[in-house]
């Protein structure tokens, strides 16, 4: 099993608009795909069933937490967002205020839309190797809008905890994480994602 994404390195003649890319994307469903800021294309793995159990359970519970809170949108791993610094991400779990999200044109709703959520989670599958998740989160903490990221690594049980200007806290084996003040009442019980 591949530990890290594929990259596909593109001669400059040849890299994609934001278009490009999302039309690319929907020809390509079955593949998990990203852009690098050097408009690198990278093929994700997909991943198995516990891990797909697991995002359901995080992606779940932060629907019915923004359901109730009202005051912004969650989103699936499905979705991509165009960053500041032109890569395409597709995190396993966000949320954008709505004032964010309603300030972008419905077109821009439609494809991948370019803003970073104030929100993003990973979550790490067993056999990917940590480190590129790292860079990813410490990308998207560089974003404007961002204000919370966790990266949750069920093989070591620990939670890597991003924010902006601060340095990177780790939880060990928590028993729950909270959104506070990000995402004010929201409680993830870790036991239901070990």
């Amino acid at each position: 099993m591949l530990s890290s994404p594929i990259v596909l390195r593109m001669p400059p003649k040849l890299q994609m608009t934001d278009g490009q890319f999302f039309d690319f994307c929907q020809l390509n469903r079955n593949l998990r795909i990203e852009r690098s800021q050097q408009g690198e294309i990278l093929l994700l793995t997909l991943v198995g069933g516990i891990s797909s159990n697991r995002n359901a359970i995080l992606t779940g519970e932060l629907g019915i937490w923004t359901k109730g809170d009202g005051t912004g949108i969650a989103f699936a791993s499905c979705t991509g967002f165009i960053l500041s610094i032109g890569s395409v991400r597709s995190p396993d779990a966000s949320w954008i205020k709505l004032e964010r999200w309603n300030a972008l044109s419905k077109a821009q709703q439609e494809k991948f839309a370019p803003i970073c959520p104030d929100f993003v989670a990973e979550l790490r599958p067993d056999f990917e190797d940590l480190e590129p998740l790292q860079a990813k989160m410490a990308e998207y903490i560089r974003e404007p809008g961002v204000q919370l990221g966790w990266l949750i690594d069920r093989k070591n049980r620990r939670v890597y905890i991003y924010r902006p200007g601060l340095p990177e806290e780790c939880l060990e084996n928590p028993a729950t994480v909270s959104g506070d003040p990000v995402l004010p009442g929201f409680i993830l019980n870790m036991t239901k994602i070990w």
